[in-house]
């Protein structure tokens, strides 16, 4: 069965899929331009197999049960600056899950694995 987290107050409870945050997650990530992919590379075969906090190019960390750490891992488009884009993709994954869900985020760690050229004539090489 999958991981649900629970937030409760007076109110009620509001549970959360694992899948809920990744997909948030992920397209928070690829909204930003600069960014080619996520790249599942930063993870071995049996932590992607076997471990629940890990999923394609990113995990997720519960620190308690409303805090979060989030680790994204990328490729960028050549030409972008580095830092302005793991800037950015820092700040949109905090506001996505800050808004979208009850949950507030600790850190946001951002690993560029790679450079992605673009080259009309053979496609796309990543080195």
């Amino acid at each position: 069965m999958a991981q649900k987290n629970i937030l409760t107050s007076e109110d009620g409870s509001v549970s959360y899929k694992r899948s809920v945050l990744q997909s948030i997650i992920g397209l928070a990530t690829k909204e930003i331009s600069g960014v080619a992919s996520l790249n599942p590379y930063g993870f071995s075969k049996f932590k992607l197999w076997f471990s629940k906090n890990h999923h394609y190019g990113l995990k997720i960390e519960y620190v308690n049960e409303s805090h979060v750490v989030v680790d994204v891992y990328v490729n960028v488009l050549f030409g972008y600056s580095v830092n302005d884009v793991a800037y950015r993709v820092q700040e949109n994954v905090k506001s996505s899950i800050e808004s979208m869900t009850d949950f507030k985020v600790d850190n946001i760690n951002v690993h560029v694995l790679g450079v992605v050229f673009i080259d009309e004539d053979q496609g796309v090489a990543v080195i």
